[in-house]
């Protein structure tokens, strides 16, 4: 798990070069690709979401483009399409910006549910099927999906389908005042981003994701995991709770973080760090609670209270 730990470190350490006072985010992208997921940023305008995508793709020498979600973007402006070539005549597939390593697709509620499916057979299956045709999209792929979670005016709240396809779900959040005189003093002169340069190879991302699956989850720990999972769906406070994608993204996700701290072995610590960020966007609220302020947040932050560790072994 040394190559692990190191590869992190180095991209962490790259990345910080531009993005200041998110260690912790960065992270969390970093065991986004380490479980081959995907990640949606939801957060104000202006707090280096964009960035950061361009950040951690530089450092890691992959491809990286940008949808800009729009109501008039069209699924194959995402996917690619056929066009007729006069000269051979026949027709030519002209590969859309999903055929690259990290896509961003920028205010993604934006775009209407229509377009918003192009991206759930990319983000599953990691292909791409267009007139009949399936294409494998290249290793690694990373989704990150932005949007604001204040202007809903023209947007299209994401399908509980498309949601459940995302690993994590989190927030920038603003920095403290020692972070934001720190970057102002980055932005001086010429942009840092401009100068960064890869500090790791993007293609063994795959190969360290394999190195992965070999992280030990003792079975009183996968318990766990289910019993967390299986909470949410019985909650009275929830009218939908958490899929079983939802179960193995946090199984994954412990694996992947136990890994990048330089352990062969998952912890409960690992499952109840990485909760928070792998179930809330999984759940549904009844209306009823909703209106008494409760928030998929709080739910699950509350099973993580009362969830006992030994709950048995499931087989």
């Amino acid at each position: 798990m040394d190559e692990i730990r190191s590869f992190a470190a180095s991209v962490r350490a790259n990345v910080e070069k531009v993005i200041v006072g998110k260690s912790e985010t960065v992270d969390t992208l970093l065991l986004a690709l380490l479980c081959e997921g995907h990640v949606l940023l939801e957060d104000v305008p202006g707090v280096g979401k964009t960035m950061l995508a361009r950040a951690l793709a530089v450092s890691l020498g992959v491809d990286f483009r940008r949808i800009q979600c729009t109501p008039d973007l069209l699924p194959s402006d995402v996917t690619g399409v056929n066009i007729f070539n006069q000269e051979t005549r026949q027709f030519q597939f002209v590969p859309g910006p999903a055929f690259t390593h990290i896509l961003l697709a920028d205010e993604v509620n934006r775009a209407t549910p229509r377009a918003q499916s192009s991206l759930l057979e990319c983000m599953g299956e990691r292909q791409v099927t267009v007139d009949g045709q399936t294409r494998t999209l290249p290793r690694p792929f990373l989704v990150l999906a932005t949007q604001n979670p204040i202007e809903y005016e023209g947007t299209f709240p994401l399908p509980e389908a498309q949601l459940d396809r995302f690993l994590f779900k989190l927030k920038l959040g603003y920095l403290t005042s020692g972070e934001e005189s720190a970057m102002l003093v980055n932005l001086g002169g010429q942009h840092p981003i401009e100068m960064l340069q890869s500090v790791v190879d993007g293609a063994t991302v795959p190969r360290l994701a394999e190195q992965v699956w070999s992280v030990h989850v003792d079975a009183t720990v996968r318990s766990y995991i289910v019993g967390l999972v299986q909470a949410t769906r019985s909650h009275v406070d929830l009218a939908l709770g958490a899929s079983p994608r939802g179960s193995l993204a946090l199984y994954r996700a412990a694996q992947a973080r136990a890994a990048m701290a330089g352990r062969t072995f998952v912890l409960p610590d690992d499952v109840q760090s990485l909760a928070m960020l792998a179930l809330p966007h999984r759940c549904i609220v009844r209306p009823e609670s909703a209106l008494r302020g409760r928030t998929a947040v709080d739910v699950v932050r509350e099973i993580v209270e009362k969830t006992p560790l030994d709950l048995g072994n499931v087989e």
